[in-house]
Formats: C-alpha cells, structure tokens, sequence
C-alpha cells in the first residue's frame, strides 16, 4: 500500500541520490570536493519542515539547490479557492516533494529544474505533480533532442501518451506572458495527478520515480559533455540576460513559489532558484544572425525537439 509516509521517504531517499550524482559531476571540472552541498534543517511553524541543500561556487555549478520538504497544516485559502469542490475551514493538507534548480557557471550548460511532489488532503483527496525543463542560454540541437528523448523514453515506459500531453502542459505552462516567449525548451509538467484522470496511486508513484530517477543521468549528461566549451564576457553577459527572464517567470508566474509563499514555507528555501547573479538590459536586441537572435527564436511552443533540426 503506498501511504505518504512511504512516498516521503522515497523523496528524501531522492534528495540524497541526486545530490550525491551532482557532487562527482562537479567534481570532474577541477577541485575534488569544491562543489559540496550545505545543509540547512527547517521547522515550519504550522508543521512540517525540510531540508535545505545549497552548492555554491563549485567546479561547474555556480549555484545548485537539491530541496525537501514535507510540511502539513490548515488548507489554505488560495488552494479552496483553486479548487471547484467544497472544503471546510477545518480541512487540512500534507503536501511533500524534492524541488531542484542547478545554474551552471559555463553559459553553454544549460539551467534545469525539477520538481516531484506529493499532496493529499483530510477530504480523501490526493494528486501528483511535477516534472522537468530545461532552459538553455545557447540552445543546440543535439542537446535539445537528447533531453527531450530522455523525456519521453522515461514517459513511454509508463504510458504512450504521457509524453505528448505532458510536453503541451510544460509548453504551455513555462510560458513567460509579458514576454511572449517561452522560458526555454519546456520538457514535461503535470499536475494533480490521480485515480480520477490517469491511473491508481500506485501506477502514478512508479511514474514519479521514473522521472525523479531521470534527473541526474540527463543533467550530468549535459554538463560533462558541455564544461570545457569555451566561452566570452559577451557569452556570459547573455547569461545574465536570460537568467533574468529565468528570475521575472519564477517570481510572475511560477505556482511553486506561490504555494512557498502562500504556506508561510522558508523563503530562503523558496527562492533557492534564483541566480546569484542575473542581469536586466534595457532593450536589449541580439545582432541579426547571431547565437543569441537565433535563441531567442526558438523559444516558442509546440516545437517537437524529439527530432528537431535547424533546417525543419
């Protein structure tokens, strides 16, 4: 019987795997043991709490967050109103999951996120959600398809058609409206997840599993294959510039900040995804042709990366 207890255990058993898998990656750039999580325990007032993991300054990551949290209390209020059916003013929730953001030091090594979550209510009500995205500051093909496959090799092993509706809901959702552009390249994204609109609890954990064990082999992928690629300061000043729009879709629009916020969670821990450095300049056009121009048109929905070439 799959119960929450044993879903968190699974998600902290997760935080431990992933962390260990980023440190050896980093450790392949240079300093053995430069790039070292640090963790912070946190107690949430109303109940529950997490554990923090931050690297910094590492070989190839710049700045990385590995989270978990499990945290229980009073529903509130946003997530009635959220919600088409009724709740009581007494109904509580438990919600856990591992919330991941990696920002490279090398702009030719993509930023990615992730997050796997579990949400049940006193009401009998459960639900998934989660998933994966990559947001590149250089898009290149061959890395876009190989993501992009990992995604659905990991999807198709649970069910053919979790692929394609997942991708739609991560284009759809990594949007950035003011800008009308996409975040990156999208991925998969799901939410509230459960026996009344895919499978039993039991179908769907295995799922979570399957994308929160795809994590490191994909990300550790990218970054080994791409951490010695040369770059300049106008390389590195694009970086800024994109992880700006990283910054204004993750404080704008992003709902897992929101719910941080709206739960009264540990801000330090919700804002671990933003960069320690970011840059915002106004106007700012890529020259025609360029790297950059060519980025930035391609940040659109509805892409079909799987076999995507330039010439398409």
């Amino acid at each position: 019987m799959i119960t929450k207890e044993g879903i968190t255990d699974w998600f902290k058993s997760l935080q431990d795997s992933i962390c260990i898998a980023m440190e050896q990656a980093d450790d392949s750039g240079g300093i053995i043991g430069k790039g070292t999580f640090k963790e912070t325990l946190w107690e949430r007032e109303e109940g529950g709490g997490g554990r923090t993991r931050i690297l910094q300054h590492g070989n190839i990551i710049e700045k990385g967050g590995v989270n978990f949290s499990a945290v229980h209390g009073i529903v509130p209020q946003f997530l009635k109103q959220e919600n088409s059916f009724s709740i009581s003013n007494e109904a509580t929730f438990f919600a856990s999951g591992v919330s991941i953001v990696i920002h490279p030091t090398n702009p030719m090594i993509p930023i990615i996120h992730m997050n796997v979550r579990y949400f049940e209510m006193s009401t009998g009500a459960w639900w998934f959600g989660g998933g994966i995205d990559l947001t590149p500051h250089y898009i290149q093909e061959e890395d876009a398809r190989f993501f992009h496959n990992a995604m659905k090799k990991a999807c198709d092993k649970h069910d053919t058609d979790y692929y394609s509706d997942f991708k739609k809901w991560a284009d759809d959702y990594f949007f950035i409206t003011h800008r009308n552009e996409t975040r990156g390249i999208g991925g998969i994204f799901f939410d509230k997840l459960n026996d009344a609109n895919r499978k039993n609890k039991e179908q769907l954990f295995y799922f979570i599993q399957e994308v929160g064990n795809t994590f490191a082999p994909t990300y550790t992928h990218l970054m080994l294959k791409n951490k010695d690629l040369p770059y300049t300061a106008a390389n590195k000043q694009w970086q800024l510039l994109r992880r700006g729009r990283y910054v204004e879709f993750n404080l704008v629009y992003d709902k897992g900040t929101k719910f941080g916020l709206e739960t009264n969670g540990r801000i330090e821990s919700i804002l671990m995804s933003l960069p320690e450095t970011a840059g915002w300049q106004y106007n700012f056009i890529p020259k025609a042709d360029s790297e950059e121009e060519k980025t930035i048109s391609l940040l659109k929905k509805n892409i079909s990366w799987v076999n995507y070439k330039l010439e398409d």
